[in-house]
């Protein structure tokens, strides 16, 4: 029976024992059902059958292990040292050893900043397609989120250089950026935001000047995540080149000379951070460091922020994959404490309030589940050449890391309150995954930016909106297990919520940007969970999520009058067999919506 779902006997000997345990010493991908199941839609079986054991090893590792070095690594900050014994700028960070372990995993045993560019990792004869390489990194992030930004970044940082660099650059960087000996390994990393903003990025002012026949760097970044990286990926501006977007050229910063001297550029301090702790951010100055340039620089326009966006796809799906990872944390979390603990005569989980306040935090965390696989898979399609999927990708990403970052902070608080009081100390998971949590509305774009770029770039600029719609649409109409009154008011929402954020695109109504992006986000989900559901449930499988389809349809698209009682035939009935650990058939979910 799993913990996460059944009542634990309770038996107190002594006070202790009435203090609910967390989810430490489970296995993170044996536990979870619905990633599993999900797994038979989004991946394929050759696939899915050769990683499902690399898949447990993780899911082991991830909560056990890796939970215990990211709680040491959290409470051990890195460490800046400005100069060595003889006063020289030979800065360097010192980490916990804890932090260097969670490292080795990632790099050295796993090769997740590989997988996607090289054939042969975990034994997988080709590169590992995207859908693949995000299930490890979701099962990585329930236990440890900051060190999924150098993963991400040593990833999408030789991607661009092995797109955009000349020769005698990737001859120096790129093997090791791909190495998994942790010996050998260059770490990549990103440095982008100035003091004269960051979503803003026309206004930088770093310098690159050419002298005898080098580009060097003169000035200064403000914050830069993984400032131990040893390969950074910056945008500066050439000397003599305009102002704005078009001045920036995009160059790979080298820790580390050929000769092996320190490059010229230093950390003059880490920052505080409120979350990610164990992971260094810090800000850099610039004295005429050497930097290898992307791409034609120096060109009217320059097209370094063009090829820096390539990146900016990868990068916000890996961090509605973390969001995603997170909010599973919770989730499991909550149903652990609330399947434990009594309170007035009743185990948790038996209150009526409480099984819906878990709702509220299951519904989102599956939300998220099957919006990164499907954007994981139509990421691949696009990257194919498929154009339609490539458009639909574009405006997916901005979605998913939109609505996934602040669901995060409502789901890791509202976790930290079913636990109570021993929520908010730091003996438990649920403060860090609170304080992580908020990172995910800054990191990649702000609220504000995200969803502006779906309306004003993505719909307005590229009409992906159209793309989206028709898939969804083809799916309702081609999958003929789902129930039909549901699949006509599903295809009714979805016409409605694209006509409603092309109005929005159109007029250039800004104060509405997050309430169209959230629709879309919303109608996207509602479809993924409802065909997901039917055509699990139709290969004899568990069908639930077609009920968490219809939960996001009732309460985030068709909400009634606030003031009035709902009809709660149906969310009793739903939400009875969603909190227990069983499987339902496709006849007893479509029972259960006509309710």
């Amino acid at each position: 029976m799993n913990i996460l779902y059944s009542k634990q006997a309770f038996e107190p000997k002594e006070l202790s024992d009435y203090v609910a345990p967390d989810c430490h010493g489970l296995n993170f991908f044996e536990i979870d059902r619905n990633l599993q199941d999900l797994m038979h839609c989004y991946m394929p079986d050759d696939l899915r059958t050769h990683m499902e054991p690399h898949f447990s090893r993780l899911g082991a590792i991830s909560g056990n292990q890796l939970d215990d070095w990211s709680r040491e690594a959290d409470r051990h900050l890195p460490k800046l040292h400005t100069r060595d014994a003889r006063g020289r700028n030979e800065d360097w960070i010192e980490f916990h050893p804890s932090y260097r372990k969670m490292e080795e995993v990632a790099f050295g045993q796993f090769g997740l900043h590989r997988m996607s560019h090289r054939p042969g990792v975990l034994g997988w004869d080709a590169t590992v397609p995207p859908i693949g390489k995000y299930v490890f990194q979701y099962i990585f992030g329930q236990s440890e989120f900051g060190q999924l930004c150098p993963i991400s970044a040593t990833d999408t940082t030789a991607m661009l250089i092995e797109r955009y660099a000349d020769a005698a650059t990737k001859e120096k960087v790129l093997s090791r950026m791909y190495s998994q000996d942790m010996d050998e390994l260059l770490k990549g990393a990103q440095f982008m935001t100035e003091k004269t903003g960051g979503s803003d990025v026309s206004n930088i002012a770093l310098e690159a000047r050419e002298e005898n026949g080098e580009w060097r760097l003169y000035g200064e970044k403000w914050f830069c995540s993984c400032a131990d990286g040893d390969v950074a990926l910056l945008l500066a501006r050439p000397q003599g080149a305009p102002d704005g977007n078009s001045g920036l050229a995009l160059f790979a910063l080298p820790r580390h000379l050929e000769d092996g001297s320190r490059n010229t550029y230093r950390i003059v301090r880490l920052k505080e951070k409120l979350g990610t702790k164990s992971m260094a951010s810090g800000e850099i100055i610039f004295e005429g460091a050497v930097a290898y340039p992307l791409g034609e620089v120096g060109a009217h326009p320059n097209k370094g922020l063009k090829m820096m966006m390539d990146q900016v796809n990868f990068s916000r799906l890996s961090h509605g994959v973390r969001a995603a990872a997170m909010m599973r944390r919770c989730l499991n979390e909550a149903l652990t404490v609330a399947n434990y603990r009594k309170a007035f005569g009743e185990t948790l989980i038996d209150k009526p309030l409480l099984r819906r306040q878990l709702m509220k935090l299951m519904v989102p965390t599956e939300q998220s589940l099957s919006m990164y696989m499907y954007v994981a898979k139509t990421l691949e399609e696009g990257e194919r050449g498929d154009e339609a999927a490539a458009r639909r990708t574009r405006i997916l990403t901005p979605l998913l890391k939109y609505r996934t970052a602040r669901d995060n902070v409502r789901v890791a608080t509202g976790a930290m309150e079913v636990r109570g009081g021993n929520g908010y100390i730091e003996d438990w998971v649920n403060p860090r995954l609170v304080r992580d949590a908020h990172l995910g509305v800054l990191w990649e774009g702000t609220s504000n930016i995200n969803s502006l770029d779906v309306t004003t770039r993505a719909i307005a600029k590229v009409g992906a909106h159209k793309d989206l719609g028709e898939d969804l649409t083809r799916m309702i109409e081609e999958n003929s297990a789902l129930p039909g009154q549901y699949a006509g008011q599903l295809k009714s929402v979805v016409d409605q919520a694209l006509k409603f954020a092309e109005d929005v695109a159109k007029a250039g109504k800004e104060t509405h940007a997050r309430k169209a992006a959230s629709a879309l986000y919303h109608v996207t989900t509602a479809t993924l969970m409802a065909n997901e559901g039917a055509e699990l449930g139709a290969k004899g499988r568990d069908a639930r999520r077609l009920l968490l389809s219809r939960m996001v349809v009732d309460h985030k698209l068709t909400n009634g009058n606030p003031l009035a009682f709902e009809s709660d035939a149906f969310d009793e009935a739903a939400t009875e067999v969603l909190l227990n650990d069983r499987d339902c058939d496709l006849d007893e979910v479509r029972q259960i919506m006509t309710l």
